[in-house]
């Protein structure tokens, strides 16, 4: 993340990294202070501090297998090229300074004093307003004229992985923990859902292709007073909007039932045991308290896209389902079992994948331009 407010810890050493200030250099803010060094948290290496020309930056060293670290970095800076031509309000990243693609490394101006949406989204001051702003900038991001651009990434995004569902691959399988292989294992015995996601990934090969983020996640946004940026362009490509507008939905769902073993929003406290049928009841609660900023965040979306094809909104929602699975995947990844929430919250992502109908109005995708006579 190029912000300074999320957790970090201890920055690589740059000088087993010399290209790190050689990219500085070349931009002409001269190298990093050592000392004024942090690093957030995230999967790549990353530094963020002042130079010794006094400006604060934020570099990123993407890694990972060499063509998949070529294709981001294609995608990234692709997104870059294409924001240059985008309304002021359109949904963007911090200013970025340059790269250097051999080595794999783009550096922005650091984003201070801002704070993540997970942040804002756990404290709860993640309010309508701001969803509602959300939904505009994105909408405007999908709007986008694209013209006959060869720059923009057309590949097929690659989750949900149909083929994951079939088998993993055994260097796959190696590297999994064992909370993961669990989940892989329920949706691999899983006809019903390994069936929706299949229709899915067809009707999403049939729908309109606009300029999309394509990995939505609350914690990539950076919000300052009224403003906000988001980061992590690696997946930017010609995709389904139908991704963009379910994973934020995804997040709010997903937050909704992690929020059936807190005590937010409740009036009280209560000391309950936790049976289905509690669950069942306490998570429409928690989804009835948090899911108006979806609605918020769909009508700032469709206020900047007051036509989309007729099918967004249940694409979106098999997205928001699927966004819980992935979240179960993301989490495993950091234990050894799933625990009884999160096999409650991979419960809810099935049903939304495989009957998005059924959800499309509970998630909050009305559509209150339609209601005027205008084409949806």
């Amino acid at each position: 993340m190029e912000n300074n407010s999320a957790a970090t810890f201890k920055p690589r050493d740059l000088d087993e990294v010399p290209s790190v200030d050689a990219l500085l250099v070349g931009l002409g803010t001269g190298p990093f202070v050592r000392d004024s060094l942090t690093a957030p948290v995230g999967r790549n290496d990353s530094w963020a501090g002042t130079t010794v020309g006094g400006r604060k930056v934020f570099v990123k060293h993407l890694i990972g297998p060499a063509a998949d670290v070529q294709a981001r970095m294609r995608r990234l800076l692709s997104f870059e090229c294409f924001a240059e031509g985008l309304p002021t309000a359109a949904l963007r990243g911090p200013a970025f300074l340059g790269a250097d693609e051999e080595a794999a490394l783009v550096a922005y101006d650091l984003v201070e004093d801002a704070r993540s949406g997970a942040e804002l989204m756990i404290e709860e001051s993640f309010g309508p307003e701001l969803a509602e702003r959300v939904g505009q900038a994105i909408g405007l991001l999908h709007e986008a004229p694209v013209g006959d651009s060869d720059a923009l990434d057309r590949s097929w995004p690659p989750h949900p992985p149909e083929g994951f569902l079939q088998g993993l691959p055994l260097p796959v399988f190696e590297s999994l923990s064992f909370a993961e292989l669990q989940g892989w294992r329920l949706m691999q015995s899983d006809d019903a859902l390994t069936r929706a996601i299949g229709e899915l990934r067809a009707r999403e090969r049939e729908a309109p292709r606009v300029p999309s983020h394509c990995d939505l996640r609350v914690d990539q946004f950076l919000v300052r007073g009224a403003d906000f940026l988001v980061t992590d362009w690696e997946e930017f490509r010609l995709a389904d909007p139908a991704r963009d507008v379910g994973a934020f939905a995804g997040e709010w769902l997903h937050r909704s039932v992690l929020d059936i073993v807190t005590t937010r929003g409740d009036s009280v406290f209560q000391d309950i045991e936790l049976t289905h049928e509690t669950v069942l009841s306490r998570g429409v609660e928690k989804m009835q308290r948090l899911l108006p900023l979806v609605t918020a965040f769909w009508r700032g979306y469709r206020q900047s896209r007051p036509v989309v094809d007729g099918q967004l909104a249940t694409r979106a929602t098999a997205y928001a389902g699927w966004h819980l699975l992935d979240r179960l995947m993301a989490g495993a990844s950091r234990t050894s079992r799933l625990s009884g929430i999160e096999r409650a919250a991979a419960g809810i992502g099935r049903a939304a994948l495989i009957n998005p109908e059924r959800f499309v109005t509970t998630l909050g995708f009305t559509d209150p331009v339609a209601a005027h006579g205008v084409a949806a």
